[in-house]
């Protein structure tokens, strides 16, 4: 069977649907087989099928999902954590809520970089047609009143004749972005290396800072609430977060401390990876019982405070842009225009 690569929002459906078909008595393989009875497309519900027969010769859920071949090697071994301590429905209601947030993640990131990327490529057409096609009708008009552009106007005039001539190099280069752009979105690998090279180069700073610490709160209290150790959830939550040289260098002190006996609050403490008064929440959490139900209530909020820093960031870019192409085209029109006005006026 070939195999599938599934979306977090996938991921997430599947491992919402499951959990709560535990919490009404449905074993696995009923459940899956009730799954695939629903999907529609036919690799989607052949893969269903497949984990459901596996459910009913005996397999555990960490091996089902292993041997489907398309789910992450930490998600087998956070349900295995889980059902080794008897929480196979709160491993599964933890990768749910895991996953549903990274997916709404995505989505926030690439609505909020949409409307950015669309005005800048206005500007740049509104930019070339004016200097290709726009400029020479007033060269024209100058050429006919007896004189001709010159100064910040003749320059541009100049720049759109040469963009001119260009065009037919400019619009191969164009396919061959246009192509590569295709290929980027066609091949998931290059996606997600491009993606971790991206993150590396990333400071660990403001924005980039804020949506690392929601993740690596979100990653712990995945691993917390499935039944692992603060040990295992910290090495599985830095594996996961992939924040960049500095974040990674933090998380790694902080499996130190944690690994030399110190509590995780205190560990996060250490290292800034959380603030002083969610670390003193966090102790007061576990001493109750309720660390997993304590971190996840501090990743929500990270994870929203994240979100809405990223919408001010971009809202901040949009005017900007808008600004820059009223400033150009404006410059561009009154460089032609005034000289205009002033023939017109010598005529008149």
């Amino acid at each position: 069977m070939k195999q599938l690569r599934l979306t977090n929002e996938d991921i997430a459906i599947v491992c919402r649907t499951l959990a709560q078909m535990y919490h009404a008595g449905i074993g696995a393989g009923d459940a899956l087989a009730l799954m695939a009875e629903d999907e529609s497309a036919r690799e989607y519900k052949l893969l269903l099928s497949d984990m459901s027969r596996r459910a009913d010769e005996g397999g555990t859920l960490s091996e089902i999902f292993g041997a489907a071949g398309c789910f992450p090697a930490y998600l087998c071994s956070l349900l295995e954590a889980g059902e080794r301590v008897g929480k196979t429905e709160e491993s599964l209601d933890a990768l749910a809520l895991y996953y549903e947030g990274r997916a709404r993640m995505e989505r926030r990131i690439k609505t909020a970089l949409l409307y950015p990327a669309v005005l800048l490529i206005v500007l740049f057409a509104v930019v070339f047609i004016l200097l290709v096609w726009v400029l020479p009708v007033f060269s024209d008009v100058y050429a006919r009143l007896g004189s001709s552009l010159s100064g910040v106007a003749g320059g541009l005039l100049a720049l759109g004749a040469f963009l001119r001539r260009a065009l037919p190099v400019i619009c191969v280069l164009l396919g061959i972005v246009i192509a590569a752009a295709a290929v980027f979105a066609a091949v998931p690998k290059l996606r997600d290396s491009a993606g971790e090279k991206w993150r590396s180069l990333l400071s660990d700073k403001g924005i980039n800072r804020a949506i690392n610490t929601a993740r690596l709160t979100q990653a712990l209290a995945m691993g917390l609430g499935s039944g692992m150790t603060e040990d295992e959830a910290l090495s599985m939550a830095a594996e996961l977060t992939l924040g960049g040289e500095g974040f990674n260098r933090r998380c790694e002190k902080c499996r130190e401390i944690v690994e030399s006996g110190e509590s995780l609050a205190h560990a996060l403490r250490e290292t800034e990876l959380l603030s002083r008064a969610d670390c003193r929440l966090l102790e007061a959490g576990a001493r109750s019982g309720g660390g997993d139900k304590t971190m996840r209530l501090i990743a929500d909020r990270l994870l929203e405070e994240s979100e809405e820093a990223l919408e001010q960031k971009v809202g901040r870019i949009e005017p900007a842009l808008v600004v820059v192409i009223s400033v150009l085209v404006g410059a561009i029109l009154l460089s032609v225009m005034l000289p205009l006005m002033h023939i017109m006026n010598a005529i008149g």
